[in-house]
């Protein structure tokens, strides 16, 4: 009788299948090359088949080698779920690590806490509320589980689910722009000081990226990584910008604010929620859908729990 595959077998093919080779593999599970290539041997001995198919260069799987990754992975997960069960508890207490923007924490953060306690009585929230530039840098150094940001990095090992897309709006203060219903070209823009989001600001990157690619360059520009400095500084009339329109219609309605028509209009933002995918986790795929049934930008600080 064969013998029954092994956890460390199983997560030697979920490691290489991952990280594309044996070697990486070896380096992320602290051991020889020449261990991973011997529990892989003896799992295919095991299972009387081929896992990879070695008439090509590096670690392709065969058909049933991308299986056997698939029921690895579930085996991972599972061991995971097991491993967090300490003296007998049935509710372990958990660190729920996730990172948001400042727009984000003044709009639906409520609505998450609300679910998160709901899903994990007794668990330990740790939001972090940061440029999204600085989040996506702690979730590739390990610090942190999910982070909510706008859609602009992307790496190999992060997975991103997208959430929603955000109507942004150049806003000034009322008089700054003589006529109110005029449609102003990006190069007449130019002549007013631009206030913008700064290099740590996925927003800001976004927009930069996208008028680069317009082609427009404004010659007096104000950054700063601050939405609240950026609205204070707008309100003030020392330039225009760019701000979420649907969270400042109170304050566009009170006449606070001035929305300024122009031609291209300013593309929607995307915002997605991003987890690193080398290590399968049913909590992190629960915290997506936590954020995707919370996700609402359109008011200020909502407290009234989302409809499933």
């Amino acid at each position: 009788m064969a013998a029954p595959a092994t956890l460390k077998q199983l997560e030697t093919m979920f490691w290489i299948a991952e990280l594309g080779t044996f070697e990486r593999a070896s380096m992320r599970l602290n051991t020889t090359q020449s261990a991973i290539s011997k529990r892989v041997q003896e799992l295919e001995a095991n299972l009387g088949a081929e896992l990879f198919d070695r008439s090509l260069r590096g670690a392709r799987l065969t058909q049933k080698g991308e299986y056997i990754v698939e029921l690895a992975r579930e085996m991972l997960e599972l061991h995971a779920r097991i491993d967090e069960i300490r003296d007998g508890s049935d509710a372990p207490v958990r660190r729920v690590r996730f990172g948001i923007t400042e727009l984000i924490a003044a709009t639906w953060l409520p609505r998450m806490v609300t679910q998160l306690r709901a899903a994990y009585p007794g668990a330990m929230l740790e939001p972090e509320v940061d440029m999204s530039r600085s989040l996506y840098e702690k979730l590739l150094d390990d610090q942190i589980d999910l982070i909510i940001i706008t859609e602009t990095f992307s790496a190999p090992e992060v997975s991103s689910v997208r959430l929603a897309e955000v109507e942004n709006a150049w806003m000034a203060r009322p008089g700054l722009v003589p006529d109110p219903q005029a449609v102003l070209t990006l190069g007449e823009l130019a002549q007013y000081p631009i206030l913008s989001q700064g290099g740590r600001s996925g927003t800001g990157l976004f927009f930069h990226k996208w008028m680069r690619n317009q082609g427009i360059v404004f010659p007096r520009e104000i950054s700063s990584d601050s939405m609240t400095a950026l609205l204070g500084m707008t309100i003030a009339g020392l330039g225009v910008t760019y701000m979420p329109r649907d969270f400042l219609s109170g304050m566009i309605d009170a006449g606070k604010l001035a929305v300024i028509q122009t031609t291209p209009k300013l593309p929607p933002v995307p915002y997605s929620a991003m987890y690193r995918n080398d290590r399968p986790s049913a909590f992190t795929e629960d915290l997506v859908r936590i954020a995707r049934i919370s996700c609402d930008f359109s008011s200020q600080f909502q407290i009234d729990a989302p409809e499933e």
